[in-house]
């Protein structure tokens, strides 16, 4: 038997356990994987709430997780170019990761890069598929001045870095707790709070030409009110400031591909990219991983190590 976090309806923390399952198998064209991580994320404590029903509901059981890293171990009739034993990192479209094993398709999956840490394979995909959404939504490109809200943050930290790479200067709003670290991968720290505005444009003295928001509330407004081009702000979770401004919306479903997470793979074994881990739990420790998540104060990702 394989183990697995399910919820058996909508509700708090406590609705997470973790349940004895039968171990999958694998079909034609599919492999199953030994998971070694596998991230958390916002949206899944947001659909186990119930506050996302409408856009994506829940069928009950449900299972939670998207992004994995682990070991193949076993491979389905017509599956070519891997083997069982191979390292990989990949993503599930079932809400299966948070599990001892995760049956997928092999064109889920991808060689784990010799150097990348287990955590940071393991919590890539959604994170750095939004971010790199959100960056190519936006059109930064090398000189643009690009603020992104949540910096610190599982999907902000990498978006930042995305778009340094680029060659964007990037200014990013975060806790002052997070600040040195904003300015050790080259982005200038701006703390959130009353007078916001004002310190944004004293880093912008030349103005602002995009803005990607990763933590809601009312960033989206701050924005438009800076003169930021609607056509270049992006939100990947204030969906009413979407209604209301026709701002973008680009998240993980606009760049979940394979080819993406296999670049971000190796932007992140080079060095490119640094990903934080902000911590790690055990599986039976889903409960506590995910109170640590949802007081939406980490730097990075949260991993949970099955």
């Amino acid at each position: 038997m394989a183990r697995a976090v399910k919820f058996d309806r909508y509700g708090g923390i406590e609705e997470l356990k973790v349940v004895e399952v039968p171990t999958p198998t694998a079909g034609p064209g599919q492999v199953v994987v030994a998971v070694v991580a596998a991230g958390i994320n916002p949206g899944e404590a947001y659909i186990r709430t119930g506050a996302l029903h409408e856009r994506w509901p829940a069928t009950f059981p449900s299972g939670q997780g998207s992004d994995f890293a682990g070991r193949i171990v076993e491979i389905g009739a017509g599956v070519g170019g891997v083997e069982v034993g191979d390292e990989v990192l990949g993503f599930t479209d079932n809400r299966a990761s948070h599990a001892t094993h995760v049956v997928v398709p092999v064109d889920q999956v991808t060689p784990k890069p010799t150097g990348l840490e287990w955590d940071v394979a393991g919590a890539l995909f959604v994170a750095g598929t939004t971010a790199f959404a959100a960056m190519r939504a936006v059109e930064a490109n090398e000189g643009d001045t690009v603020v992104v809200s949540g910096a610190a943050g599982g999907v902000g930290s990498i978006t930042v870095q995305l778009l340094r790479a680029r060659g964007a200067e990037v200014i990013g709003i975060a806790s002052a707790a997070n600040h040195d670290w904003l300015r050790k991968v080259g982005v200038t720290p701006v703390a959130y709070g009353d007078g916001l505005i004002e310190r944004l444009r004293a880093a912008a003295p030349k103005g602002v030409d995009a803005f990607i928001d990763t933590y809601g509330a009312d960033y989206v407004d701050i924005a438009v009110e800076l003169g930021v081009p609607v056509e270049r702000i992006n939100t990947i979770i204030n969906w009413a400031a979407v209604e209301k401004y026709g701002v973008k919306a680009d998240g993980n479903a606009a760049a979940a591909t394979i080819d993406i997470l296999t670049e971000l793979a190796d932007l992140a074994a080079a060095g490119t990219i640094e990903v934080p881990i902000a911590a790690t739990y055990p599986l039976d420790k889903v409960q506590e991983a995910y109170r640590e998540l949802e007081q939406r104060h980490t730097r990075g990702k949260i991993v949970l190590r099955p």
